[in-house]
């Protein structure tokens, strides 16, 4: 009874490990890293292949299965856990304020974050869009920095890929 408990026990934690893996291996691949996503992709798919051996060879243990579907669901919560807390790549903040743009301008610019500000206009008139493109491990003190000028500024976040160029706060 021990080794069969164990065996699940391993299955799960194999396939912790090949999920977590591959929330990252999917990361690298949309950051165009091309060579990191293939050795992530060769070591979660050995471990998954390790897994599934062992799971085909004990079919008979029903909880072998639950072992498998509890690991795959756990691997996902800590692959976005720890893929939040590295926080690779960049994003792209647009923000707009009815009031304090300049003043969210000035504060990012003397905190070395860049900022655009584009001309808009929209149903109210005319308007600014403050447009700032940041590493992902400063967003949350951009946010708050943003939110402490205006915390009913309206703030869109989308992933950004630079092309090629110069990214302020880059060599920060």
């Amino acid at each position: 009874m021990l080794e069969i408990f164990l065996g699940a026990v391993v299955i799960m934690f194999l396939r912790i490990a090949d999920v977590t893996l591959g929330t990252f291996r999917t990361l690298m691949v949309v950051q165009g890293k091309k060579v990191l996503a293939g050795v992530l992709g060769f070591f979660e798919v050995l471990i998954w292949i390790f897994a599934m051996r062992y799971i085909v060879q004990h079919l008979d243990q029903t909880i072998n299965l639950f072992a498998y579907a509890t690991g795959f669901g756990l691997g996902n919560i800590l692959g976005i856990t720890l893929e939040q807390k590295f926080a690779i790549g960049y994003v792209q903040l647009n923000i707009i304020s009815r009031n304090h743009i300049q003043e969210i301008a000035a504060e990012l610019r003397s905190a070395h974050f860049a900022a655009t500000n584009i001309p808009a206009e929209g149903n109210e008139g005319k308007r600014s869009v403050l447009v700032s493109i940041i590493r992902r491990k400063d967003q949350k003190a951009v946010m708050k920095l943003i939110e402490l000028i205006d915390p009913n500024a309206f703030i869109t976040v989308q992933h950004s890929r630079p092309y090629r160029g110069f990214i302020h706060g880059a060599r920060k």
